[in-house]
């Protein structure tokens, strides 16, 4: 377990220091409040509007960051034998890619954390269309991630430490300090309850966009064990597409009840079975539609969640496992 932490670590480590992860993590945040701010005439769905673009925000954001950090984490320490040198040590493969693993879900943790304080104020800060933006709240948050990047630049400058990894952990602070006094001002700048007007049902879908994310890191680190990282996205992407619509394509397919079923109806309500099992169901983990309507989204959904990836999980990492055991490293 020793070999899997310190793997973990370095990955992490080395996924943080990426310029390409400040920059998504930076840009998803301060869009998920731009959004915040737009008149949309939504004929009584401007809150909601809000709180399904700061989801997708996220979603997509996450999709980005996994394609790319799972490339860098292995596809690029193979190319670069790094891989290689690790192997030489006692490592398995197995560790090695735990361990990747391990560090990959951490940093998207990371991402969808900052992100989710985003959606939360958002929906805090959202108006209809006989409101006005939150320009309090907008400065607040905007001057939260300036200050970050500033006490990243004057670390790099003064200890001359590097600026990336300070400026993202800076911004975590940052963030976080932001979504407090936020929720302690109202729209007009005077002190109310913490919280109030807040829509905290984002937190559990927040979380379930999170373990959506785990599982397409799974995916992204098997595709990494073979290919570069346009190639890996663009598979990503393609199962997340298809993911999307996995209850039109297939899962109605499974519904059809036909009275004479021929040999290739039968064989196309089989193909369609198999593939409603193996492609994830990204519609299980975005649950905006629940908040539109006022729903709550139950803590016991999210455990059955929680086990639908554990067992997801699984099976991802066993093929990554299968197509890196053989896999060239010199």
């Amino acid at each position: 377990m020793r070999q899997v932490y310190t793997i973990a670590a370095n990955a992490f480590m080395e996924l943080v220091r990426q310029p390409i992860f400040l920059l998504v993590m930076t840009a998803a945040s301060c869009f998920s409040i731009f959004l915040s701010s737009v008149y949309y005439f939504g004929f009584g769905d401007d809150q909601w509007l809000v709180k399904d673009s700061t989801l997708a925000v996220m979603f997509i954001s996450g999709l980005f960051a996994a394609g790319i950090s799972a490339s860098a984490a292995v596809a690029h320490e193979i190319r670069s034998g790094t891989a290689l040198a690790v192997m030489g040590k006692p490592v398995s493969k197995i560790q090695f890619l735990l361990g990747k693993y391990v560090g990959l879900i951490g940093a998207l943790s990371v991402l969808t954390y900052v992100n989710g304080l985003a959606a939360i104020l958002a929906s805090r800060m959202a108006f209809d269309a006989y409101g006005d933006p939150d320009n309090i709240g907008l400065k607040i948050f905007y001057g939260a991630v300036l200050l970050a990047f500033v006490l990243g630049g004057l670390t790099n400058y003064f200890a001359r430490r590097p600026f990336v990894p300070d400026a993202t952990l800076f911004l975590v602070a940052t963030v976080t300090l932001a979504f407090i006094v936020i929720n302690f001002v109202d729209k007009e700048g005077n002190f109310q309850a913490f919280g109030k007007d807040t829509d905290w049902r984002l937190v559990p879908a927040s979380l379930l966009i999170m373990l959506g994310l785990w599982l397409l890191a799974a995916v992204a680190l098997a595709c990494s064990t073979r290919l570069d990282m346009i190639p890996t996205l663009a598979i990503c992407t393609a199962v997340f597409l298809v993911g999307l619509m996995s209850d039109y394509l297939f899962g109605r397919r499974l519904d059809d009840k036909i009275a004479d079923p021929t040999i290739w109806q039968t064989l196309g309500v089989w193909v369609s079975s198999v593939l409603y099992t193996v492609v994830p169901n990204w519609q299980l983990f975005w649950l905006s539609d629940a908040l539109e309507k006022g729903r709550t989204i139950p803590w016991s959904y999210v455990g059955r969640a929680l086990a639908y990836v554990a067992a997801y999980l699984g099976a991802a990492l066993a093929l990554a496992l299968l197509l890196f055991e053989d896999r060239e490293l010199s």
